[in-house]
């Protein structure tokens, strides 16, 4: 009881800021709207799990949806209210422009459909390469805290040495000087915040995204392990960090994901078998077996003369008839290949 009266209080220092969510008449008269009242409803189903999962002033948290709750229609609204978890909700308020949930999204349009992974896929066929753990960033040695309620840009790639941003006076074993890559492993660790909030992690000037990367409280030291997609554009920063309080961030990257490189097959050829033909005769060359792995492309067929054409060829067995008025050589091979560490 005690909990649901704070959050009403909180509730009610806040819906001045969400007037844009209400009805204008109704709320010229001091009560709430149809969709003040879903408003209202969503954050006192959720008030106490804002609080107890992620440390957060309630009135801050309505207030920061104010601007969600504006631009979400009445129906968006009414699927929020009903929604039966904190996630659920979330998702409902993630859609495009007409109030369409992701889900709904990804059934209009192909853009929504699963990504295939397939092998050379540059977006989806990404290569790990795990390093030995190195500091790329620490807040407490360079640059200062992320300010509350800010974003801090951070420079992963493409660098000789992360000092100037408070991390190893190297390329953090090559890390640095692979080139831009598309995705990264990293600790984030957030040091003394001023008060219980989070940070959250996404590429470079990217849409900033609703999850949190690390929950924390007032003067905590900890951490959370995360892969976070890198932007691959021409600025030199490639990730950003929002931080809801005031705090000091270190990061140490483990490993990295680089985009699948085009690499030719590997392919070999059998030593060639050869058998001899009489003269007006037809006779078959059967070649080697392909090595363990490989896998047969071709069939290599060859003759001693041109009097010898081939009958048949394929699956490694060359067929050939000697025209000619003496004995010919007819030799076969495989062509082999395989795909690069397969």
């Amino acid at each position: 009881m005690k909990n649901s009266y704070l959050i009403a209080t909180c509730l009610a220092l806040a819906l001045p800021t969400l007037s844009m969510s209400m009805d204008a008449e109704a709320a010229g008269k001091g009560q709430r709207g149809p969709r003040g009242e879903l408003v209202h409803q969503i954050v006192m189903k959720w008030g106490n799990h804002v609080q107890e999962a992620y440390r957060a002033n309630v009135g801050e948290w309505a207030s920061g949806m104010g601007p969600v709750f504006a631009k979400a229609d009445i129906d968006t609204l009414r699927r929020a209210a009903a929604a039966p978890s904190f996630d659920a909700m979330n998702e409902v308020f993630v859609g495009n422009t007409q109030g369409s949930s992701r889900a709904q999204n990804a059934l209009m349009s192909d853009s929504g459909q699963n990504a295939v992974k397939t092998l050379g896929d540059a977006a989806n066929d990404l290569v790990f390469v795990p390093i030995t753990p190195c500091r790329i960033a620490d807040t407490r040695l360079a640059i200062g805290q992320i300010a509350a309620n800010t974003v801090r840009h951070f420079d992963v790639t493409a660098v000789n040495s992360y000092s100037f941003q408070g991390g190893a006076a190297n390329n953090c074993g090559g890390a640095g000087s692979v080139g831009s890559f598309a995705a990264a492993a990293l600790n984030f660790t957030v040091v003394t915040p001023s008060t219980a909030g989070y940070i959250t992690a996404f590429p470079y000037l990217g849409t900033q995204p609703v999850a949190a990367t690390v929950n924390y409280a007032a003067g905590a030291i900890v951490g959370n392990y995360a892969v976070v997609k890198l932007d691959q554009g021409a600025s030199a920063n490639e990730l950003s960090v929002y931080s809801f309080a005031q705090t000091h961030l270190v990061i140490d990257i483990v490993g990295y994901y680089i985009n699948p490189q085009a690499t030719p097959l590997d392919c070999v050829d059998t030593t060639p078998v050869a058998v001899t033909v009489a003269a007006g005769a037809t006779s078959n060359a059967v070649a080697n077996t392909c090595p363990s792995g490989y896998s047969q492309t071709a069939t290599n067929c060859e003759s001693s003369t041109w009097q010898m054409p081939f009958v048949f060829f394929k699956g490694g067995v060359c067929s050939a008839q000697n025209n000619s008025v003496g004995s010919a050589s007819l030799r076969a091979s495989r062509t082999c290949c395989r795909i690069p560490g397969r």
